[in-house]
């Protein structure tokens, strides 16, 4: 598998870490020689130049976003093009609408796509399946839990994967958005597009 880098990257990717699958990230992104930051506060995002966002609980951490008084410092850096990955409930946080999601819940509105949470099922129908990566020369092993469906996508939206009929994997300028989770993937391939992107 082709490394990113051999050294150390000079970029600092922020991992938003109020809840979720953070740690996994995090580590992914350290075997790929980048350096990490998790975010918690303005203070620490203020030293990144890039962001995932995990997978979670997409109610809870759009709360937890204001609570931390994070969501607007976020949707500031993202509109002046920071590159972000979204992954699950990361992907409903950018999505411009959330079809339905409770009316407390904000989006960043970052990628130009509606979704349809827990689309494929509870947790007990979690699954795996082999998908075909725009770019990649063989399949990807996604992993999907309670995974968000992409009910509407613009034309400007770049389609990276499909699962069926459903687009799976998506790109808008710097927004990538994933609807499973390459985290949990030994296959490393999709944090190195994003990591490409800074």
């Amino acid at each position: 598998m082709v490394r990113v880098s051999q050294s150390k990257s000079t970029k600092v990717v922020g991992v938003l870490a109020l809840q979720g699958a953070f740690n996994r990230h995090t580590r992914v992104l350290g075997e790929l020689n980048v350096a990490t930051q998790e975010v918690r506060t303005p203070q620490d995002l203020a030293s990144v130049d890039a962001l995932v966002m995990p997978g979670g609980e997409s109610t809870t951490m759009s709360q937890l976003l204001e609570s931390s008084e994070l969501f607007e410092p976020i949707k500031k850096m993202i509109h002046e093009g920071m590159p972000v990955f979204g992954t699950c409930a990361g992907m409903i946080l950018l999505a411009k609408e959330i079809i339905d999601g409770r009316d407390d819940q904000v989006s960043f509105g970052a990628i130009d796509i509606d979704v349809q949470r827990n689309a494929y099922g509870r947790q007990i129908d979690s699954f795996e399946a082999e998908i075909e990566v725009d770019g990649f020369n063989t399949p990807f092993q996604a992993v999907f839990i309670r995974a968000p469906r992409i009910v509407k996508a613009a034309q400007s939206v770049e389609v990276l994967a499909e699962f069926g009929v459903e687009i799976v994997l998506a790109r808008q300028k710097n927004v990538l958005v994933a609807s499973f989770h390459p985290e949990l993937s030994p296959d490393q391939r999709i944090h190195e597009l994003f990591v490409r992107e800074i």
